[in-house]
């Protein structure tokens, strides 16, 4: 885990050198950027035994959740947070895994959605016992209410930016 005292004496510094420094945004962001890493990191090494990373873990899961089971890219990369080139290299990926594969769409033939394969299927419900325990574990330093809690802010926090 990070030390986080370094990082809060270096935001001392910062905002004796310049007063106006939004010491607390500052230290937020910081420690969102810590916490990702963190979580970042244990999720990659606890899904190398499955054969796949993060990012490609978060695009199966969110193929997973929808009910058509189908997303196009542009879907993905907005529910993702990632932009249009990233989704292509991942996806490509994925569909080199055989885990997802493209289909032109029913409703649009310029437009491709994306399924997952038997394969995809099988491997996020062979993972997603492991997945509640390490979801569970990344967040069990909190209670319920406490995750509530910090749910509600960091989707108020959210809303503000990229306005």
């Amino acid at each position: 885990m990070a030390d986080f005292a370094s990082a809060e004496q270096r935001l001392a510094v910062t905002c004796r050198r310049y007063p106006d420094y939004p010491r607390r945004a500052g230290a937020l962001v910081r420690l969102i950027k810590h916490v990702y890493k963190e979580v970042n990191d244990e999720t990659n090494a606890l899904l190398k035994s499955y054969g796949i990373n993060h990012s490609e873990y978060n695009l199966l899961m969110m193929i997973y959740g929808t009910e058509s089971g189908t997303m196009s890219p542009s879907e993905l990369a907005d529910a993702a947070g990632e932009k249009s080139a990233n989704i292509t290299r991942l996806t490509d990926q994925l569909s080199d895994k055989g885990l997802i594969a493209r289909n032109g769409s029913t409703d649009d033939r310029r437009k491709v959605d994306l399924k997952l394969t038997p394969a995809g299927q099988a491997l996020i419900e062979n993972l997603l016992p492991d997945a509640c325990k390490w979801l569970r574990r990344q967040a069990g330093e909190l209670t319920v209410a406490e995750q509530k809690q910090l749910e509600a802010l960091l989707k108020k926090m959210l809303s503000g930016l990229g306005n």
